[in-house]
């Protein structure tokens, strides 16, 4: 009896269900709600897809519909679409798209766009579209905006399937090793000059743009460099680089040569590792940069400096430069001579500046700060040998003045020095030093100058928001008048005074 009972209660449940009409879709009457109702693609470079982006389709009614068109509003539209997996007409029309009661759809969109197809377009310009959702009293639009740049594009060609490679180094053995890359030509067929790279238009580099000896690439004051991934430039034996920025007068930072990679989208602005590194190789020469941004590599410079270091012009000078989310370091120095004068380089995956194999340094007003979390993550590293108990290097005439050295970490400063016969001899003048004062580091000598709190100071520089690489100083911070009078202006171009604040900027009242 109770199983009969059981039964009969499974068919008035079946019957039930079947009687439902959750199935039948109305046409939709146009109240459909959206995510947003403007969708911006960041901008795109020529012919460079862009990422996907997401639009949201609620249906908040009780009723289950059916839209009859979704479609983009210009039949040559370099948009397409994708709606929950569905690719519809040529990515561009959907028909008959069922949403049930209280539910939603995501659409996702993406485009490419040949900037050439736009004749008497800027260097830059909007291309719009929109999406639009059924026709006549019930339609509803969402717009589509997307900056399109044109660019210079510097890339490898491919014969056979090979790319072309330029000169990485050596191997083990002696024997030259190669990267994919192509060497700069005075004269190029599209680029035309490719060794003055100016402001008029954004340069986007694939694989490794190479100097070859007895030429100078000049990047221009304004002008804007984006790498792709595993991309970055090599000056090689006999070559130079020159970076030309000036000052600029606006946020817009007009006069400013950046250098940063090709994924422009907001989400990537501050991602360390989209691209390779700026490749001085040994016997390069007389490299020069003023006023530059440089974030999101993998090393800013990756220095080999030339052994001479009674050379009397440094390998690198630098003077108002950034160097910010490096994933190995801001700058790594393998016995390079070089010159720094408000220098600012935050967040590293290892040191922000990496003095190895010894070399010849002299800083000057600059900041060098870590957020890396984790151990071994220092704002400056000085060592003079690869491997310990093997060959050493000479560390000469090196000296870190009016400095800011410091890390969220215990320590902002590493120093390892074997002894080689000759003194360690590096001086700290008027520096902000974060560091330890447990016993293996108040016991080293190599720290001995610590000791001396008139020249020294562990206290905190009190940064703006290091988090966001804003390294300006605060009213409280101990850089304020603590350095020596060395005259000139701060990264700002503001002018020092003659009890000047340490590190690269001056303190600015709000």
């Amino acid at each position: 009896m109770r199983n009969s009972i059981f039964f009969l209660f499974i068919v008035f449940a079946i019957s039930l269900t079947s009687c439902r009409e959750d199935f039948d879709f109305e046409q939709s009457s146009g109240n459909l709600e959206f995510s947003r109702d403007t969708v911006y693609l960041d901008t795109v470079f020529t012919n460079i897809g862009s990422s996907t982006y997401r639009l949201k389709v609620y249906n908040r009614s009780n009723k289950d519909i059916s839209i009859p068109t979704i479609k983009l509003g210009r039949s040559d539209s370099k948009y397409r679409m994708m709606i929950d997996g569905a690719q519809g007409i040529d990515g561009k029309t959907f028909n008959n798209v069922e949403l049930l009661a209280k539910d939603s759809l995501f659409i996702f969109i993406e485009t490419t766009i040949d900037y050439n197809e736009f004749a008497g377009a800027d260097a830059q310009f909007l291309y719009t579209d929109q999406i639009q959702f059924d026709a006549g009293s019930n339609l509803q639009t969402v717009e589509l905006v997307t900056l399109v740049k044109d660019a210079y594009f510097i890339y490898p060609n491919r014969v056979n399937g090979v790319y072309e490679a330029v000169d990485f180094g050596q191997d083990e053995n002696g024997a030259t090793t190669q990267i994919i890359g192509r060497t700069l030509q005075e004269n190029h067929p599209v680029n035309g000059d490719e060794f003055n790279w100016n402001n008029d238009k954004p340069y986007v580099i694939y694989g490794y743009a190479s100097v070859p000896a007895d030429k100078t690439l000049n990047i221009n004051a304004g002008a804007r460099i984006h790498f792709h991934a595993d991309s970055g430039i090599i000056v090689q034996d006999g070559g130079s680089l020159k970076i030309n920025g000036s000052q600029s007068t606006t946020e817009a930072l007009e006069n400013e040569v950046i250098l940063e990679g090709d994924r422009l989208e907001s989400a990537f602005s501050d991602v360390p590792g989209q691209w390779g590194f700026i490749y001085l190789r040994q016997g390069s020469k007389e490299h020069s940069v003023t006023n530059l941004t440089l974030k999101n590599a993998t090393i800013g410079f990756l220095l080999f400096g030339n052994n001479g270091l009674e050379n009397p012009t440094a390998d690198l000078t630098l003077e108002n430069v950034q160097i910010y989310n490096s994933a190995n370091s801001g700058i790594l120095s393998q016995g390079g001579y070089i010159s720094g004068k408000n220098v600012v380089i935050n967040y590293a995956g290892s040191s922000a500046l990496y003095c190895n194999l010894g070399g010849k340094y002299n800083f000057t007003h600059s900041t060098f700060n870590n957020n890396w979390s984790g151990t071994n993550k220092f704002a400056l590293r000085i060592d003079n040998y690869i491997n310990q108990g093997e060959t050493t290097y000479p560390l000469i005439d090196t000296k870190f003045e009016n400095c800011i050295i410091y890390s969220t970490n215990q320590n902002g400063l590493a120093l390892d020095y074997e002894d080689d016969g000759q003194p360690f001899s590096p001086i700290f003048s008027k520096c902000i030093i974060k560091l330890s004062t447990s016993s293996n580091v108040t016991n080293n000598p190599l720290y001995a100058f610590m000791a001396d709190e008139t020249n020294i100071t562990r206290e905190n520089p009190r940064f703006l928001n290091a988090n966001q690489n804003n390294l300006m100083i605060g009213e409280d911070s101990a850089a304020r008048n603590f350095g020596n009078n060395l005259g000139g202006n701060d990264i700002k171009g503001n002018l020092r005074t003659t009890t000047p604040d340490v590190g690269a900027y001056n303190y600015i009242p709000e």
